[in-house]
């Protein structure tokens, strides 16, 4: 165990990004926030991203008791993009329908935001990954919806589920960056609030 470790939060509900967090072998423990994920049409994908996670790991410390105010926070926030387009959260069946339509034999691009905060030190930082998919047919994705039901997904996928593997055609970058938290990045950033 590192000799200074104040212990880390991750502020996220998410069980894609809590399994991943759990390969760091790093005890952590989970708190639930909501904050509105409000885009800014002014700032950039990237500035968006950090924006939100940011203002995740701000709420979360002000709603820690004290005596947890010292461990380090970690929050994230991801979106898929098409051609300029955001693909959020699907509001239900027939939209998650049109975004795997739209997702077909093509590439897009996945950013993942995050935040670590630990007292006034912060670190903010955006990763993305491309992702191709190979087509699937309307009935290929109506299976995938009516077994999977990934409605809380950005893009409405997770390239994780078991039926949406067999049709991811390539990746370029982070494949856990795609399922929420690009690990690799969050270690790397960790080891300065751990030394």
């Amino acid at each position: 165990m590192y000799m200074s470790y104040p212990g880390l939060i991750l502020a996220s509900q998410s069980p894609r990004r809590q399994a991943i967090l759990s390969l760091k072998l790093l005890p952590f423990e989970t708190v639930s926030i909501d904050t509105p994920e409000r885009f800014d049409e002014t700032l950039s994908i990237e500035e968006n991203v950090k924006r939100i996670a940011l203002e995740k790991a701000e709420a979360a410390a002000a709603a820690l008791p004290a005596e947890k105010r010292k461990k380090i926070i970690l929050t994230a926030d991801t979106i898929v993009v098409k051609n300029g387009k955001i693909l959020g959260k699907p509001a239900g069946y027939n939209e998650a329908f049109e975004m795997l339509q739209n997702l077909q034999d093509s590439s897009h691009l996945v950013y993942t935001g995050f935040a670590l905060l630990c007292g006034q030190t912060i670190h903010l930082e955006c990763v993305s990954t491309t992702v191709e998919f190979e087509p699937m047919t309307g009935e290929e994705i109506k299976r995938y919806l009516d077994t999977v039901k990934p409605f809380d997904k950005a893009g409405a996928y997770g390239i994780q589920d078991p039926l949406m593997a067999c049709h991811i055609r390539r990746i370029s970058g982070c494949y856990y960056n795609v399922v929420g938290l690009p690990l690799a990045r969050v270690c790397k950033a960790l080891k300065p609030f751990l030394s």
